[in-house]
């Protein structure tokens, strides 16, 4: 069985003539663009030259670390492995480093050819891959999150600067709270400049694409980004990495915008209140409107949000300045916030006419004219940055604005591209938890024909929810799964720290491993307490919550040791079976 063969085709085609008829100028356009789009998309279900490459190179790396845990194999049968993280915020981001600290300290973490993490465990793999030689050193991984962190001043200098740009939105916010606050370091380099060095494994970020998720089909959702290529992975239709274009950027001189930095690929993987179904569900209290509005009045319920989070902007100013002009219009404003978040939409729009409608919400918008007066106060105060934030932020919350890419698809000719995709300029990646919070479907199938797959669920649902999204999403898109035993359900409240599906054939074996489990929480009354002190939307943990987790994590792994070696040692002989 030889590596998988790049594929990479020239989809150019030649349009047919047509006599007596000349192009328009807009279809001169269409065909330009629809042959330049082809030109450069590869469609294939087989890794890219450049994967299989670092992949030789990676299972030389294996090969030593499975000589030292006494697993003799050669080249050809150094077994694929791939360790996921899933989602869960901070929960996530720091438990994933305390399992790849034990991983490395067990002599384990060299046996891995692939990383995959979807939201808070993609926010921790950025950070990670700052450092091209984090597996061979975890402790600086783990000293970097009680470092002190980005400056206030440097995050709103880089804010103040992509707020120029025409297409600032609340990705980008996102993205720099996430990259500054919680992974302690303004990363500005680019997922392309990845995956050069062998000595770590191979890494695949996931989002899905928003346009699909009500009503497209399901091989137009998942999107997975590698430092080669970045694609729809049911598809099997991809572009290069540096060619992913945030429309956040302006373009040179020569035409070409820069590739997006990780800030702003933080952002993206991290976005699931993008998501509008998502919001309500994941939202934390503190950010709910109360006494929520339908959404079929999206209006309404702009407003609603902006003036809430507004006000709760308010109460964090009065908390923290003493100047008496940003003072002195502060009664005034929340006064009138908070008059306007009593307003009942029920009573005052359910018998109108949409013109009356209208009518109140422009009555409505007109009553908050001393809230700009007041803002335009604060440019001569001690917190002018205060003042930006809210001009800039207040906006992008009341459109609930996020960030889109070029879609690469656009207009792309042939029924593989559902219409989702095809009729849409821009793709709005987001974060891929909306649908399944743990990235099983790169890993999948015969592209990358994984043996074994680790998976650390530092979610904060019940115990195997993600495994069984994952076999119905296989099922649908026809790859093969290992059987899970439906007994299992019965633990999922209070589950055992490692559980293993065991693949026959073609299906990987799966090792799954809750952070949060019976070996470390005496009841299900204590590990639904430690999943709420813990919350995925608690504000960024204190150095004690940092610790307490990464320890959590790696006493997982310590103790699971034995169950992993003998997975590896199984993977191994499976795939010297192939041969």
């Amino acid at each position: 069985m030889g590596q998988p063969v790049d594929n990479r085709e020239d989809k150019s085609t030649v349009a047919p003539q047509v006599e007596e008829k000349m192009p328009t100028p807009a279809e001169d356009a269409e065909k330009e663009l629809t042959l330049a789009v082809k030109h450069y998309v590869r469609q294939s279900q087989s890794l890219s030259a450049a994967e299989q490459e670092f992949v030789l190179k990676r299972k030389q790396v294996a090969l030593k670390s499975l000589d030292r845990l006494g697993i003799k194999c050669t080249l050809d049968s150094v077994p694929h492995i791939a360790l996921l993280g899933s989602g869960g915020g901070q929960r996530a981001a720091v438990g994933l480093v305390g399992s790849l600290y034990q991983m490395e300290k067990e002599g384990l973490l060299d046996t891995l050819l692939y990383l995959g993490g979807v939201s808070g465990s993609a926010w921790s793999m950025s950070s990670l891959y700052s450092d091209p030689e984090w597996s061979t050193n975890m402790d600086r991984a783990v000293s970097r999150l009680s470092a002190p962190g980005v400056s206030p001043e440097e995050v709103l200098t880089w804010l103040g600067e992509r707020a120029k740009e025409e297409h600032f939105s609340l990705t980008d916010i996102w993205g720099v709270l996430t990259s500054a606050g919680i992974m302690k370091q303004l990363d500005l380099r680019h997922l392309s400049e990845d995956g050069m060095n062998a000595s770590n494994p191979y890494p695949i970020y996931n989002a899905v694409n928003k346009n699909c998720l009500q009503h497209g089909s399901v091989k137009g959702k998942w999107f997975e980004m590698t430092p080669r290529e970045v694609g729809f992975t049911e598809l099997g239709l991809f572009i290069n990495t540096s060619d992913l274009i945030s429309t956040t950027h302006e373009a040179d001189p020569k035409g070409k915008r820069p590739e997006m930095d990780m800030v702003k690929l933080q952002g993206i993987v991290g976005s699931i209140a993008a998501d509008e179904q998502s919001l309500l569900k994941y939202m934390p209290d503190w950010l709910k409107v109360p006494q929520q509005v339908e959404s079929f009045w999206d209006a309404l319920d702009r407003y609603m949000r902006g003036y809430h989070s507004l006000l709760k902007l308010t109460e964090l100013i009065r908390k923290n300045t003493e100047d008496p002009t940003v003072l002195s219009g502060l009664d005034d404003v929340q006064k009138t916030l908070k008059e306007s978040l009593n307003f009942n939409p029920t009573a005052s729009f359910a018998k109108k006419s949409s013109e009356q409608q209208k009518q109140i919400l422009d009555q409505w918008r007109q009553n908050m004219a001393p809230l700009q007066t007041w803002i335009q106060s604060l440019d001569e105060g001690q917190i002018k940055n205060v003042s930006w934030l809210i001009q800039k932020v207040f906006p992008l919350i009341w459109k609930w604005e996020w960030g889109t890419t070029e879609n690469f698809l656009y207009q792309y000719p042939g029924a593989v591209v559902p219409p989702c995709i095809r009729l849409q300029e821009h793709l709005q990646l987001i974060d891929a938890a909306v649908i399944l919070n743990m990235p099983y479907p790169p890993f999948l199938g015969e592209k990358r024909d994984l043996d074994l797959l680790i998976a650390l669920d530092y979610g904060a649902h019940d115990a195997f929810k993600t495994l069984l999204l994952a076999r119905d999403y296989a099922a649908k898109v026809k790859k093969p799964f290992p059987e899970i035993d439906v007994k299992i359900l019965e633990e999922r409240e209070w589950p055992k720290d490692c559980y293993v599906f065991e693949g026959k054939e073609k299906e990987p074996t799966i090792v799954y491993m809750p952070l949060f489990n019976r070996r470390n929480c005496k009841d299900v009354n204590e590990l639904k307490a430690k999943m709420e002190e813990f919350s995925t939307f608690r504000l960024p943990f204190s150095q004690k919550k940092i610790e307490f987790v990464l320890e959590t994590a790696k006493a997982n792994v310590k103790n699971n040791k034995e169950t992993l070696l003998n997975e590896i040692y199984k993977a191994a002989l499976r795939r010297h079976s192939k041969w």
